[in-house]
Formats: C-alpha cells, structure tokens, sequence
C-alpha cells in the first residue's frame, strides 16, 4: 500500500510541478492581466464603490432578502467565503511558505490584485447565463457560462467533470485532514475520531441542500472570520518587532534564485511563483470557477451589483487574511529558525500555522487556530458539497436526482478518508484538479471579456 502512495504522490507531483501549475500560473496571470486591462483597472478604479455597495451594504435589508427557491445575496456570499476564509488562510498559506519561501507570499498577492477582477468577471457571467432548476431555484456556473455563452458544450462538460472531483478533493478531504491534525496535535484527538463526527455533521446538513447550507454559513462565516483576524491581530503585537524582517524577507525572497529550504539552484523564483500563485488560487477561488457556482444561486437580478463581491472576497481573504495569517508564521521562531538553517520546518500546513500562533500566543494561540481550523473548514466542506452538486446535476441532467444522491453519498465518505489520509496526497490530489478547473473557466473568462464590459458599463450608465 505504502509502495502504491508513494508511486500516487510521484506522478501527482510531476504532473503538478512540470504541467499542470505552469499552465495555471501562466493562464492566471494573463487572463487577470488581460481582463484589468480590457476592464481599464476595473478593481483599482471601482474600490471605493466596491467597499461601499458591499461591507457598506451589509444592514441593507435588500441583501438579506431572497425569492423562493433561492438564498439572499448575503447568503451567496457567505456561502462563498466559506471556500475561501478557511483552511487557504491557515493550511494553504504555510504550505506555500514551507514549498515556496517567504516570496511566495509576494506572489500570493500579485495573484488577488489581478484575480479581483477575474473573480468579478466570473460572476458577472455566472449570473447573466444562469438557468433554472425543476424546482424553480436558480443554478449557474462556468459550465453554463461556457455552454450558453461560448457556446462550447463539449469544454463546459469538462469543467463539470473536473470541478465535481475537485469538489471532493480540494474543498472535502484537504479540509477534515486540516480539522483532524491540528486537533490530533494540539488535543491529542484520534483522526479516525474526528473523521467520524464530521461525517455524521456534513451528511446531516448536505441533505437540506443550498438552502441549510447557505443558512449554516451564513451564521457561521461572519463570525469565524472575525475571531481569525482578531488572533491574528494580538498574535502580531507580540511580534511586532519581527514584522519589518518578514516583509524583507518576503520581497527579497520573491526573486532569489536559490530555493529558500535547498533545492536547484534557479528554481527559487519558480517555486515562489507557482505555490504563491497555486495556494493564491486555493485561498481565494479567483479564477478556479467555483465561487461564481455559490452566488448564481442568489435572488440578484443585476449581475455586476453581485459581481462586486468577488472583488471584496479577494481583498479580505487574501490581501488581508492571508497576509496576517503568513506574517505570524514568518515572525515566528518555528519558521526563522528552520530557514536560517536551510532546512523545512518540522511541521507544515494547519500544524504549522497552529504552532506559531502558539508561540505568539502561549495556550490560547494554539487553541485559537484549532477552532478556526475547525469551523472554517466544516464550513468550506458544506459549501463546496454544493459546488459538486451543481457540476453533478450538469452532467447527468436526465438523471440528476439519482446521480446527486450517489455524489453525496461519496462526497460523505470521503470527509473520513481526508481525517486519516496522508496530508501530501490530499493536497497534491487537490492541487492538479484545481488547475484543471482554471483552465476551461480562464479560457471562457478571456472569451466572454467583451460582455464583461459591455455589462459594466450598461451597469455605471444607470448609475
């Protein structure tokens, strides 16, 4: 068995290292960059009308209303977020810092600042090429932005095809394998345990379909999301003396040559670029597709109204939450430590994170990462579980009751399998079927740019 992983983890890592995250980072980069400037710095120039018709909107009654057979756009929002404020901003971002170096971070935002406009482009058409269920309730996505739109039927089913396995992987298993090892290290509590009552919460809740889901979260995300950022914020007043050091080390590092743990000379930049960018992806969704899936279920009529929160998703989770999240860990001793010496940490993703918040914060650090773990987590799992339902439905339209029915029963299982699974293999598994995701949606996204704008604009005309 052992022999059979070790064979998985290596052709994984060389489809991911040699093709499929090149293709991503390469894809990424040019479709944000393309889609800035066909928007003239949409995301530069609209921030403050951004900030304003979002965070600014959140008592508006309108945002929390919704029609029967949908969620409000506050609930698609947060239903979102639940895939990007979570174990990205704990897991995702040490990860990248032990396999990229500190410079991955800088990479981490050169991917938010071009994925804010990618992600608003992605819902704007995932609400003007949205359709309605048997049940009346609305469904959309890249699939049907791909298909109605490009008019490439064909490429919208290999995106459902990718996105429902990619559902099971980067928003299921990677998520209770995160929840199962920071309470395994910091409680002492048995995987398989841990793994069992996660099943039992997700299969209860995954059965009332969006409306439940988008309920939990929506009680749940404000919350967590809070509490993580204020951890972060005590966590780094008592650092506060290292952080000029991070910041250096993170632009300094961002273009070295060499790698930051050994490594072949040359292959810093690269490894930088490609886990910042990858784990950029993972911590914000901008351009994987999946987000635009959660708010086409919305009872928002104007597209470019709700497209303005993937730009808010981007900035908060990213530039914001990852940010503070990855400057704990680089002003802490765990990290500087082993990269003085040339060496990775002993720990690595939720496990790292945990450390070095307890470190900052002796007992009450620790325990603070392992509830966000945990409830970050169990939220991204309930969120994601609907992403494959709708990529599920998409492609057995003539049996998709049948065939949702079988995916939840599978997506179930496998939040045991992620508990006790070995944490390279999830998350190696995760990264390739993210960039097979991108790549179709990044496409359509470059495709469609011209409606983009064209729907922008008819949008500030009114205005």
């Amino acid at each position: 068995m052992e022999n059979i992983i070790n064979a998985l983890n290596t052709t994984l890592k060389f489809a991911y290292d040699n093709i499929l995250s090149i293709a991503m980072m390469v894809l990424l980069i040019a479709a944000g960059f393309f889609l800035t400037v066909k928007t003239r710095f949409f995301q530069f120039r609209r921030l403050g009308y951004v900030f304003k018709n979002t965070i600014g909107m959140l008592f508006d009654k309108n945002l929390h209303k919704r029609d029967k057979g949908s969620v409000s756009p506050f609930q698609a929002v947060t239903t979102a977020l639940a895939g990007t404020i979570g174990t990205g901003s704990i897991a995702g971002v040490a990860t990248a810092l032990v396999l990229g170096g500190p410079g991955a971070v800088f990479w981490m935002w050169i991917s938010a600042l071009l994925g804010m406009v990618t992600k608003y482009s992605e819902i704007v058409l995932a609400i003007k090429f949205r359709e309605k269920n048997e049940s009346g309730a609305y469904i959309g996505g890249p699939m049907y932005y791909i298909q109605n739109g490009l008019g490439k039927k064909w490429l919208a089913a290999f995106f459902a095809a990718f996105a429902m396995i990619a559902c099971i992987g980067t928003g299921n298993a990677t998520q209770s394998n995160s929840i199962s090892g920071v309470l395994d290290m910091n409680f002492n509590i048995a995987p398989w345990i841990t793994g069992t009552v996660l099943t039992i919460i997700v299969g209860v809740v995954i059965i009332g379909g969006v409306k439940r889901i988008a309920t939990v979260n929506e009680k749940l995300v404000p919350v967590m999301a809070v509490f993580f950022i204020l951890a972060s914020v005590f966590a780094l007043i008592f650092n506060a003396g290292k952080i000029p050091e991070a910041f250096s080390l993170i632009f300094t590092e961002a273009f070295n040559f060499k790698s930051a743990f050994g490594g072949v000379a040359g292959y810093g930049i690269l490894s930088a670029m490609r886990y910042g960018v990858g784990r950029g992806v993972f911590s914000n969704e901008a351009g994987l597709g999946s987000a635009p899936i959660a708010h086409s279920a919305s009872s928002t009529e104007d597209p470019v109204k709700q497209g303005l929160w993937g730009v808010f998703e981007v900035f908060i989770t990213t530039i914001i939450i990852c940010t503070m999240s990855a400057v704990v860990i680089l002003t802490s001793d765990i990290y500087l430590s082993a990269f003085g010496a040339g060496v990775a940490p002993a720990v690595s993703g939720a496990a790292l994170s945990s450390a070095a918040f307890n470190e900052a914060l002796p007992y009450v650090g620790g325990f603070g990462i392992a509830f966000s773990t945990v409830f970050f987590a169990l939220s991204t799992m309930l969120g994601w579980a609907y992403y494959g339902e709708v990529s599920v439905g998409y492609l057995f339209k003539n049996n998709s009751k049948t065939a949702i029915t079988v995916y939840r029963v599978i997506y179930v299982a496998f939040v045991f399998i992620g508990a006790i699974a070995e944490i390279n293999t999830v998350w190696l598994i995760a990264d390739c079927f993210n960039a097979l995701m991108a790549l179709p949606n990044l496409i359509a996204l470059i495709g469609l740019s011209g409606l983009v704008v064209k729907l922008t604009k008819e949008h500030f005309a009114k205005k």
